[in-house]
């Protein structure tokens, strides 16, 4: 079996410009979106990632029409779709794919399910889902372990149907309000996710000509359609690639300039990089980082340790931790960084210690990291996107070579990250071993 790597030099001042790509938590949803009219929906700024290019393969498995229109634009039709059992090795190799429920139950009463695969950070469970969609008559039932059958029952809704969410889950939300938006009823959904994502999926399904009331908020009223129609989508830039870059920037000392950047969402993140004391400049699409930053943990008031914590938007995003904790090995003084929302996605720090990293892993949720340390390059495994990316950002901080492996993990959630990388100035190359 050929298995790729990824081989870095790191230690090499960069500069240049990367342009964002479409936001890959939000591409999940509005593909799934497709499902829900038997009329045309063209989606532009799609990022060419493998968890895109799988529901994509998944989309034309069950039965929807593609078509490459641009660059990073498809037009898809679902007037013929042809099952409702979910593709298993398709299914199997991402989580989004539990996002294909909610459509496909709106357009053939039911959906089987393979169990959704993902990221490897902890307990993803979907209990959420299941509790929305018995709200709207829709029973789940678990097969021989190993697949989920969904299916509309025999049940007169009421005219308003209440549903509170047990967690502000950003798929449950999604996949409730696909199918709501095709139930010609008013549904209220109460502690929702807000995400940026999950407010164009709604803006969406808006155009597609459902009404949702709330839209931004933690309480979304929606009025449903039974016959959805066609429209065009264009998916916003992705703030997780916006953080990951600026991270990049500051970590190599390197002057770089983000294209295709939307400031909006992106308060909380400018506010913890700023604990950092690194500065760049956001004009109306782009942000220019500076080289030569003096890179320190600001204290509290009274100078105790500082505290990075996630949570649900417009709380600092979980998917930025990971890059959060290489910047703060490059920063002078001491931080606490609290990941709350997955018990397995801190694990990969002891890859940064064998780089020289002074960390100390207090326990699955929270790392203490003292800085500045000089890394040095090692051989390095990817357990998971984001954690993938941040290991081959500490590898091109790092002085000497480090070899990535198990890439595939990156490439789920950044597009040609090696050539943007090379475009730049990185000593970085994808290589090919026999395992």
């Amino acid at each position: 079996m050929v298995q790729e790597f990824l081989r870095i030099n790191g230690g090499k001042k960069l500069s240049g410009t990367i342009e964002i790509n479409g936001n890959k938590n939000e591409a999940l949803p509005v593909l799934a979106a497709v499902l829900l009219t038997d009329e045309d929906v063209v989606i532009h700024n799609v990022p060419l990632i493998k968890d895109i290019l799988t529901m994509i393969e998944t989309l034309k498995d069950l039965g929807v029409s593609v078509e490459k229109i641009g660059n990073k634009s498809f037009k898809f039709n679902a007037a013929n779709i042809k099952t409702s059992v979910l593709n298993y090795e398709l299914a199997t190799k991402i989580r989004g794919s539990l996002l294909f429920v909610g459509p496909l139950i709106a357009r053939l009463n039911q959906a089987i399910l393979p169990m959704p695969g993902g990221d490897k950070i902890g307990r993803r469970r979907i209990d959420t889902h299941i509790l929305g969609f018995e709200a709207l008559g829709i029973s789940a039932k678990l097969i021989e372990n190993k697949e989920i059958l969904f299916e509309k029952q025999n049940v007169e809704l009421k005219d308003e149907i209440f549903i509170f969410l047990d967690e502000a889950s950003v798929t449950a939300t999604e996949n409730i309000l696909l199918y709501a938006a095709s139930v010609e009823k008013k549904i209220i959904i109460y502690n929702a996710a807000c995400e940026p994502h999950v407010q164009n999926l709604a803006n969406l399904l808006v155009k597609m000509g459902a009404k949702i009331d709330g839209i931004g908020t933690n309480k979304l009223t929606i009025y449903g359609n039974a016959k959805l129609k066609g429209t065009e989508h264009t998916i916003l830039p992705d703030h997780i690639e916006i953080g990951s870059f600026i991270t990049l920037a500051a970590v190599t000392n390197s002057n770089l300039t983000l294209k295709n950047c939307i400031p909006d969402y992106l308060y909380k993140i400018n506010q913890v990089f700023a604990m950092f004391n690194l500065h760049y400049e956001i004009n109306e699409n782009e942000i220019i980082i500076p080289d030569n930053q003096d890179l320190y943990i600001k204290n509290d008031f009274g100078g105790a340790v500082p505290k990075i914590d996630d949570g649900p938007w417009p709380a600092f995003p979980a998917d930025l931790t990971s890059v959060t904790v290489v910047l703060a090995t490059q920063a002078k003084g001491t931080v606490l960084i609290f990941e709350k929302m997955f018990e397995a996605r801190l694990f990969f720090v002891d890859k940064l210690i064998a780089m020289g990293a002074n960390i100390v892993l207090c326990d699955p949720h929270r790392v203490v990291v003292h800085g500045p340390n000089q890394l040095y390059g090692t051989m390095l495994t990817s357990p998971d996107i984001r954690a993938g990316m941040s290991l081959v950002i500490a590898a091109l901080a790092a002085r000497g070579e480090s070899l990535v492996y198990n890439i595939q993990q990156i490439d789920r959630g950044y597009e040609n990250i090696d050539i943007r990388l090379q475009n730049i100035g990185a000593n970085i190359e994808r290589k090919n071993t026999v395992v």
